[in-house]
C-alpha cells in the first residue's frame, strides 16, 4: 500500500485554512506539479474548479505556482470535474487541474489531477509530484516564466460534448424532468443541456453563492428533490453532486435510484444491443442485490476498492467499459474517460425512451438488500479501527448475519470520517447491527482521546 503524504483516493481534500488547503501549500504544489508535468511536452495547464468561495484564492494560487515553473494555465471558470477531463484531451495539454471536493461541504476544497488523456494521474505521477514538494520553490528564468488566460467557450464546449453522447434519433421532448445542481459546477450545464435535446425543465440547486454548494441538495440529500418530483408531477428527477461526477435519480413515484441501480440499467441496455464488453466493475460498497441482478444476466461482475480510480484500474486491467459506485460515480469507457453525472444521467433517459418505461418499472429486476450506512467524524492519528474490541464486535456481527449479509468498516479517502457498512436480508437487523458497531467505535474514539487527555495532564 503506497504510503501518500498528501495525495488521498481523489487528489488533495481538506478544510480550507487546515494543514493542506492554504495559499501557501497550493502555490508550492502548482510549482511542484508544474516541474513535473512540464516533462510532457505540453506546457499547457487546464483549471477549472467548482461554485466553493475558496475557488478564486486557489486558483490564482496554483496558477502562480505553475507559473514559477514554467507553465501556462487556461482557466475555465466553474465547470464539472468530467468537463475537465475533456478539454484536457481536447486541447491536449499536459494535464489538467480540478480544484474541488466533490460532494463535501463548502469548508472544503481539494486539487485533482488529469493526466494529457483526461485520466487521473498516475500513483508514480503523483508520487513524483510529493518529491517535488519537499523541495525550495524557486522561479525559472524571467522570459520562461508561465501566463494564465481563459477559455471563454469552455462550458460551450463540454455542453456540445455531452449533447453528443445521447442517441441522435432520440429526442428528450416527451419528458418533464426536474434537475438538482446542488449549486455546484453542472448549475450552467446540466440544464443547458438537457433543455437543448428537448426536455421540460425544473431547475434547483441553480443559485450558487459560495457556501451553500452541497447544502441539503444534489445527489447527497435527494429529499428536496423528491419533494419536488412529486409536486411537479415530473418523470424523472436528476441530481449531480458539487461537481458533476456523480449522479443519483428519484423515478416519478420520489424513489430514490442509486449508483448500483443506474449501473445495472445501462449494463442490461448494453447486453440488450448486443454492445456489452465483457463485464461490469462495482466497488465493496455495491449492494449484493446488484451482483444477483447481473448473475441472472449472466454479466460477470467484479468488486474494486472503494474509490472511482480503483474502478477505473480494474476496468482497464480487465478490458471492459463499464464500472460505477453505489454513490453514483458512473464510468463509461466507450462515452468518456472519467465518472460523469451528466452523460450517465443521458444514458438512462435514452433507456427510457427506448423501451417506452418509466425510470421506476425499469428498476424492477433489481431488488437492492436492505443497506445502511454511517458516518462517524473521526480525528486524530491513531485508527479506530484497530481495535481489538472493534475487531471483536465486528466478528460477533458478521456472525450474527449468518453468511445472509456483509459487514465493511472502513476509514474515507476524502472526508475525515469513519465510514460503517451494514447490509443483509433483514432491515431492523440491519440497523440493530449498525447501530451497535457505531456505539462500539464510538466508545473506542471517547476512550483514545480520555487517554490522550491524561498523557496531557
Amino acid at each position: 500500500m503506497r504510503a501518500c503524504k498528501y495525495f488521498g483516493t481523489d487528489g488533495i481534500r481538506g478544510k480550507v485554512g487546515g494543514l493542506l488547503i492554504t495559499p501557501d501549500f497550493v502555490l508550492k504544489l502548482g510549482f511542484a506539479a508544474g516541474k513535473v508535468l512540464s516533462r510532457c511536452g505540453s506546457r499547457e495547464i487546464i483549471i477549472g474548479k467548482d461554485t466553493r468561495i475558496s475557488g478564486d484564492m486557489l486558483e490564482a494560487a496554483l496558477a502562480s505556482g505553475l507559473a514559477a515553473a514554467g507553465l501556462s494555465s487556461s482557466l475555465t471558470g466553474p465547470i464539472p470535474t468530467p468537463g475537465i477531463a475533456y478539454l484536457t484531451r481536447t486541447f491536449r495539454a499536459a494535464a489538467g487541474v480540478v480544484i474541488s471536493a466533490s460532494h463535501n461541504p463548502f469548508y472544503d476544497n481539494g486539487i485533482k489531477f488529469f493526466s494529457t488523456n483526461g485520466e487521473k494521474l498516475s500513483n508514480e505521477v503523483e508520487d513524483a509530484i510529493e518529491c517535488e514538494m519537499d523541495k525550495s520553490l524557486m522561479c525559472v528564468e524571467p522570459a520562461s516564466l508561465g501566463r494564465s488566460s481563459h477559455i471563454p467557450d469552455a462550458a460551450w464546449q463540454y455542453i456540445e460534448f455531452c449533447k453528443g453522447t445521447f442517441p441522435a434519433q432520440l429526442t428528450l421532448n416527451t419528458l418533464k424532468i426536474v434537475v438538482d445542481c446542488a449549486h455546484g459546477s453542472t448549475f450552467h450545464i446540466a440544464p443547458n443541456v438537457l433543455e437543448a435535446l428537448g426536455a421540460t425543465i425544473i431547475s434547483i440547486g441553480v443559485t450558487p453563492n459560495g457556501v451553500n454548494i452541497n447544502k441539503q441538495c444534489g445527489s447527497t440529500d435527494l429529499c428536496l428533490l423528491q419533494k419536488r418530483v412529486i409536486a411537479e408531477n415530473a418523470d424523472v428527477g436528476i441530481a449531480y453532486d458539487g461537481d458533476g461526477d456523480r449522479v443519483m435519480m428519484v423515478d416519478h413515484m420520489g424513489y430514490a435510484v442509486d449508483g448500483d441501480q443506474i449501473l445495472y440499467l445501462i449494463a442490461r441496455e448494453q447486453l440488450r444491443q448486443n454492445l456489452l464488453t465483457g463485464g461490469v466493475v462495482g466497488t465493496l460498497m455495491s449492494n449484493q442485490g446488484l451482483e444477483l441482478a447481473l448473475n441472472k444476466l449472466r454479466i460477470p461482475f467484479s468488486r474494486a476498492k472503494v474509490g472511482d480510480r480503483h474502478v477505473l484500474e480494474m476496468l482497464n486491467i480487465k478490458g471492459w467499459r463499464i464500472g460505477a459506485e453505489n454513490s453514483g460515480h458512473i464510468i463509461l469507457l466507450d462515452k468518456t474517460t472519467t465518472g460523469d453525472g451528466i452523460i450517465a444521467s443521458l444514458q438512462v433517459l435514452a433507456i427510457m425512451l427506448y423501451s417506452n418505461k418509466s425510470l421506476h418499472d425499469l428498476c424492477g429486476d433489481i431488488t437492492l438488500f436492505p443497506q445502511k450506512l454511517v458516518n462517524i467524524p473521526f480525528s486524530g492519528s491513531q485508527n479506530p479501527l484497530d481495535d481489538i474490541h472493534i475487531k471483536l464486535v465486528t466478528a460477533k456481527a458478521k456472525a450474527e448475519l449468518q453468511g445472509k449479509g456483509r459487514i465493511m468498516l472502513r476509514t474515507s479517502g476524502t472526508e475525515p470520517l469513519i465510514r460503517i457498512m451494514v447490509e443483509g436480508e433483514d432491515e431492523c437487523q440491519v440497523n440493530l447491527i449498525s447501530n451497535y458497531i457505531s456505539h462500539a467505535v464510538q466508545d473506542v474514539m471517547s476512550s483514545t482521546k480520555t487517554d490522550r487527555d491524561r498523557c496531557k495532564l
